[in-house]
């Protein structure tokens, strides 16, 4: 019996988890990590304090039921802190619709919330 539920928390946890993956863009100079909590959300481009230069796209995605906007913004800024990117402009979160989350709940597939992020390096001016 405790495999099984070993087995079922594990389930659960991976199930739980957002993913975010990355396209490179552009063919600028690559920039070593930063730390997390370096990097800025801002939610529009004229947030931006000045010049950057985009770095990547960002897409996460993970189940409406296990995750937040939360846990889907702590995991872009983790991805773009290892591209050494020092900001991300939010695009878009977006929720799975009611069809999906009743189709989700009744033959058990997941519904999935999904975000999309620029990954930035705001650029200090000299001084």
């Amino acid at each position: 019996m405790r495999p099984l539920v070993a087995v079922l928390v594990l389930a659960l946890f991976l199930v739980s988890c957002v993913s975010t993956n990355f396209v490179k863009l552009g063919s600028g100079p690559t920039y070593g990590p930063v730390p997390v909590d370096s990097v800025v959300v801002y939610r529009t481009a004229s947030q931006v304090p000045g010049k950057y230069e985009e770095i990547a796209l960002l897409n996460s995605a993970g189940s409406s039921g296990w995750t937040n906007e939360a846990q889907m913004i702590k995991s872009m800024r983790k991805e773009a802190s290892k591209l050494g990117a020092n900001g991300i402009i939010l695009d878009a979160l977006s929720e799975p619709g009611a069809g999906a989350k009743v189709a989700a709940a009744i033959f058990g597939t997941s519904a999935e919330r999904k975000g999309r992020a620029i990954a930035v390096r705001v650029l200090r001016a000299p001084e």
